[in-house]
């Protein structure tokens, strides 16, 4: 399988992995989201080495011919286009159905058209919702307490009856809270890391008490290769996780350590979830991931935790990638 469709190339965890796939040998056709602009996203930011490897290509993957056109004479796809961010589902449930579900059928079905060597399909943690044991499973029960985790649900089960009904060789990843270089400050360690980078010591955030198990983006990344080349994956849901959990409060604790700083949490009301809709506790196990795809993550742990976010820190507070975000505004 040398010729690999990404979808969502252009995105924070889709720019890591096609850097990953071309210096292990693929060969990429990278999607990014079309823009009037003619902008590719993060992938407008890769060394000019790695820019110079990649078929880019542009649409949205809610047009179903153009799915197909695109995944003509492809090996496989990595599926990890999709609208993620939950505060925006409150208020756009609609837009999360047509792109996250319907826009999954689109490659699902273009995969079968092209009778596709695997499908890597994209899942998150949030599907799992507050843990009822820990470490969260596979078997672990789905709660949608989010329309964007609805939307995740929906579309897991849609790629998993592929696999059922029409034999897809199909992979389903669930990364647990990825962070790094490039990530949205809509993500709570970005937004901690460009406020106190801008100079604010007193920093706003929704509720810190609730915990999650962070992986660095390098990390992910690596699960969706090893995904990719698995054959013993095929027909299974995995998680990739560090298998270690914190608080929110404690993490950002951790990054005003690191930046050397002193600072105060100030809650935000607009940044809250509401109450029944907050996730309170993620801690994934990441046995399977170690059994079925050869993975275990480089990051994992406290230690682990600090090194990423040591690198995460390094990158954001660099004048010139510092510049690129909004430290001083909240946007959904």
């Amino acid at each position: 399988m040398t010729n690999v469709f990404v979808t969502g190339a252009d995105g924070f965890i889709g720019s890591h992995l096609v850097e990953l796939l071309v210096r292990n040998g693929y060969r990429v056709k990278a999607l990014s989201y079309y823009n009037a602009f003619g902008r590719s996203g993060w992938l407008d930011n890769v060394s000019a080495d790695i820019r110079s490897e990649i078929e880019l290509v542009s649409g949205d993957i809610c047009d179903a011919a153009a799915m197909t056109e695109y995944t003509k004479g492809q090996d496989a796809i990595l599926h990890l286009a999709a609208l993620i961010g939950i505060p925006y589902s409150y208020v756009a449930a609609n837009s999360y159905v047509n792109t996250n579900i319907a826009g999954t059928i689109n490659l699902l079905q273009a995969a079968r058209h092209h009778q596709i060597q695997r499908f890597v399909h994209t899942s998150t943690s949030e599907v799992y919702g507050t843990a009822r044991f820990v470490p969260i499973t596979e078997e672990h029960p789905l709660q949608p307490q989010s329309p964007y985790s609805a939307s995740k649900i929906s579309a897991d089960s849609m790629a998993e009856s592929f696999h059922r009904s029409f034999g897809l060789p199909l992979v389903i990843l669930r990364p647990f809270n990825t962070y790094g270089p490039r990530q949205s400050t809509r993500a709570v360690i970005p937004t901690i890391i460009t406020q106190l980078a801008s100079g604010q010591r007193e920093i706003k955030l929704g509720a810190t008490h609730p915990t999650r198990d962070f992986n660095y983006v390098e990390d992910t990344a690596r699960a969706f290769v090893a995904a990719l080349q698995a054959d013993a994956a095929i027909g299974h849901t995995v998680n990739a996780s560090s298998n270690f959990e914190i608080s929110v409060g404690d993490t950002a604790a951790t990054i005003a350590d690191i930046m050397n700083v002193d600072m105060k949490i100030l809650s935000d009301d607009v940044r809250q979830r509401p109450a029944k809709s907050e996730v309170e506790r993620l801690w994934g196990c990441n046995k399977k991931a170690e059994k079925l795809l050869g993975w275990r993550p480089e990051f994992g742990g406290e230690d682990g935790l600090r090194r990423g976010l040591e690198k995460t820190v390094e990158w954001f507070s660099d004048p010139v990638n510092l510049a690129m975000f909004k430290a001083d505004g909240y946007g959904i």
